[in-house]
């Protein structure tokens, strides 16, 4: 009996001491129990630094030639060359992961290349999140005609294939940029080599099926008690939306948008191969691919390495979404 006894009372303390934490304390201590997401995030921190400090880390930078070391490879690299290969491959130890065909770094570009591909991914994602939460919820807690207006734009937008009308501004864009000019509007694009571009071309479409999300989740909040509970005190219709409902439908739309990067990463290098994403000499991971492609059997490293890159970073984005959805349903909770 005592025994019995004490596990109610363990029961109740775990109980009371779950109560004292919050929702999103709760949610992190279900993603820390995610051993695979953790390593994921660890990677993308890593990843993110690397970014960060390209200029550092990399042995060259994105541009710089050796002529003479082009489709250099070294050494240990011999054993997943075709056969023969060490009758026409330069071998040199100069290039940790070799060289491209132009006598470029190829650990040096894709050390740029994951600047690119990370910041597309991250701008992509805040434009929808932002622009689609935005626009979901207005229409959401609006109702009646307002959000049968809006609704309908969504609708005639949705109509658009996405990815052949980024295709169509890129090369809209890319055809205005070859007329030259002193406009600022290309210049920056410029500097920023060819982003710019793809942030508003990505920009215009990404947003619409999260604005679906936000007003469905609006929807389904906006009649239970604790809005009303608030409405009936006296709250406005802003204080509602920001302190009431946001905080309720925030996680979903989290998880929504971090399982779509790995889409944005993908949709910049498909760009970039087809010479419609950044500007060369601007590392991609795209592009090398791209530049590669031609040599494959004759110097598969040049494909593999931007290649295996944008795996694992695909697939540890995939990985975190995965354990972000889990950790902040809910229903999950013990």
């Amino acid at each position: 009996m005592a025994v019995a006894d004490l596990v109610k009372k363990a029961q109740e303390d775990q109980i009371l001491a779950r109560k004292e934490r919050s929702l999103w304390e709760e949610s992190m201590i279900r993603l820390v129990k995610n051993k695979v997401a953790v390593l994921s995030l660890a990677f993308i921190i890593v990843l993110s630094f690397t970014a960060i400090f390209a200029n550092y880390l990399a042995p060259f930078s994105e541009a710089e030639q050796v002529l003479e070391l082009n489709n250099a490879a070294p050494k240990w690299m011999l054993p997943i060359l075709p056969e023969g290969a060490e009758n026409y491959v330069t071998f040199s130890d100069r290039f940790p992961l070799g060289a491209d065909h132009l006598g470029r770094d190829l650990l040096s570009r894709t050390l740029y290349g994951t600047r690119v591909s990370l910041l597309f991914a991250v701008v992509a994602a805040g434009v929808a999140l932002l622009i689609g939460t935005v626009y979901g919820m207005i229409s959401g807690y609006a109702g009646g005609k307002i959000d049968n207006a809006m609704m309908r734009v969504v609708d005639f937008l949705y109509a658009f294939p996405f990815l052949i009308v980024v295709i169509l501004l890129q090369t809209y864009f890319k055809a205005l940029q070859r007329r030259g000019g002193d406009n600022l509007f290309f210049d920056l694009n410029e500097k920023m080599g060819g982003l710019l571009f793809l942030f508003i071309a990505i920009g215009l479409l990404n947003w619409i099926g999260m604005a679906r999300i936000a007003r469905g989740q609006v929807l389904s909040y906006k009649r239970m008690e604790f809005v009303e509970a608030a409405r009936a005190v006296g709250a406005s219709d802003t204080r509602i939306v920001v302190k009431h409902l946001l905080p309720n439908i925030i996680g979903p739309l989290i998880v929504s948008e971090s399982l779509a990067i790995p889409g944005y990463i993908f949709t910049e290098a498909f760009l970039s191969f087809i010479g419609l994403g950044v500007d060369p000499p601007t590392a991609s991971w795209g592009i090398m691919i791209s530049e590669a492609a031609p040599g494959l059997r004759s110097y598969p490293f040049q494909v593999l390495v931007p290649a295996i890159a944008l795996s694992l970073t695909t697939l540890a984005f995939n990985f975190l979404g995965d354990g972000l959805r889990d950790a902040l349903d809910p229903r999950l909770k013990e």
